[in-house]
């Protein structure tokens, strides 16, 4: 890649690192600060699951701007959005402004991340995309490794100052990526007409990529069960203060980022992405109902690391594939990627707080269990889909 595009692609990581450092800084100080509300798990499901919500409304709507009137503009607005309303949420003394504030905050996801993907799939090649894939997915992944920490060693100040900090960042990678972000135009050769997220929806069922856009809602349902549940359970079971839980999910995160960033690529090369996806869900379902049956501190940092490694294996390797697949309609690609990944992020946390509030245990056991039927399906999939393959040649 030329020296701007390698430029281009810094920027498009430091602003997924901050957009997700952001999102991860709230979860260890999340369960002390809902006491000050009289609220518990229930309130944190859905204070994560509106995130989710906005993203899904209106990504599809921010994929297709930006196939339209090109990227850099969306980004800068998302990060503006992102970070104001996270200011907001350190203000705010409500429980219903919580939950205002926080899908402001996925509006302004929802014009970073499908931007940012479709971006990176404009200035590389089809060679050279895994390779960007995996550098922006080890951005994502470390800032949700980072972002923990940083919140847990922020809310020692007082447990509003995270949110002002995450904030203010967001606005000066916004600015940076206004000043830095070299403008460049799509080259989109058709335009479908305007749809609503319904009509969208339906279009994305009949992609070829469709599969795989189901592996991604049922990733990201385990993955937002266990980073929403994982944080009242620590706290409920074992008493865990936000610094503790910080650590476990700081060092949790960290193998999966060495990964991304140093094999992911050979691993692409060697195993393809595929056998990647198949390996990561399979890790994920075991290490996540494992997390049961484990106690001492080290060994709940072991399982998480798993956990945290197998999913980061899982998130490069289908957005590769999609790009892949999508052709001249990535802005539409990433914006359906990111709808069905905000399905998931939507329905986990809701539903894990719920089912927490019931019994902590059961979201690690039904996440568990989502995450295995994935791996058949896309098992099953994969291997009528080399038949079909072998069938034609």
């Amino acid at each position: 890649m030329k020296f701007s595009k390698k430029l281009a692609l810094y920027i498009l990581m430091f602003d997924m690192f901050i957009t997700f450092s952001a999102i991860g800084l709230i979860l260890p100080v999340m369960p002390a600060y809902l006491k000050t509300y009289g609220a518990a798990g229930q309130a944190l499901g859905f204070i994560i699951a509106i995130i989710a919500f906005a993203q899904f409304i209106f990504s599809p709507v921010a994929g297709n701007l930006s196939d339209r009137h090109g990227r850099k503009n969306l980004i800068i607005f998302g990060l503006f959005v992102n970070g104001l309303s996270q200011i907001a949420f350190g203000l705010a003394d409500e429980l219903w402004m919580l939950y205002l504030c926080r899908f402001f905050t996925g509006v302004g996801s929802a014009f970073i991340v499908p931007p940012v993907m479709a971006y990176a799939a404009d200035i590389t090649s089809k060679d050279e995309r895994g390779k960007a894939m995996g550098w922006i997915g080890a951005a994502i992944s470390l800032g949700f490794m980072i972002g923990p920490g940083i919140g847990g060693f922020l809310s020692n100040v007082n447990l509003h100052f995270p949110f002002h900090f995450a904030g203010s960042v967001t606005i000066l990678a916004g600015l940076l990526s206004l000043v830095f972000l070299p403008a460049i135009k799509p080259e989109i050769k058709e335009l479908h007409k305007q749809e609503n997220i319904l009509q969208q929806m339906e279009r994305s069922f009949k992609t070829s990529y469709f599969v795989l856009l189901i592996v991604v809602f049922v990733f990201s349902f385990g993955i937002s069960n266990f980073q929403s549940t994982l944080t009242m359970f620590l706290t409920y079971k074992f008493n865990y203060s936000p610094n503790d839980i910080a650590i476990v999910m700081t060092v949790g995160g960290f193998a999966g980022v060495i990964v991304q960033g140093f094999a992911l690529n050979k691993l692409f090369k060697r195993f393809g992405e595929m056998k990647i996806i198949l390996f990561g869900l399979l890790v994920a379902a075991i290490s996540l109902y494992g997390m049961l049956y484990v106690s001492g501190f080290y060994l709940i940092i072991l399982v998480a690391t798993l956990f945290s490694t197998a999913t980061t294996l899982i998130r490069p390797a289908v957005n590769t594939l999609i790009s892949k697949t999508a052709g001249n309609e990535q802005g539409f690609a990433a914006g359906m990627n990111n709808s069905y990944m905000s399905l998931g992020n939507m329905i986990g946390p809701a539903l894990a707080g719920t089912l927490f509030d019931w019994h902590r245990n059961i979201p690690f056991t039904f996440g568990s269990l989502i995450l295995l039927g994935c791996f058949f399906l896309a098992f099953v999939w994969t291997r009528k889909s080399t038949t079909r393959a072998q069938k034609a040649s």
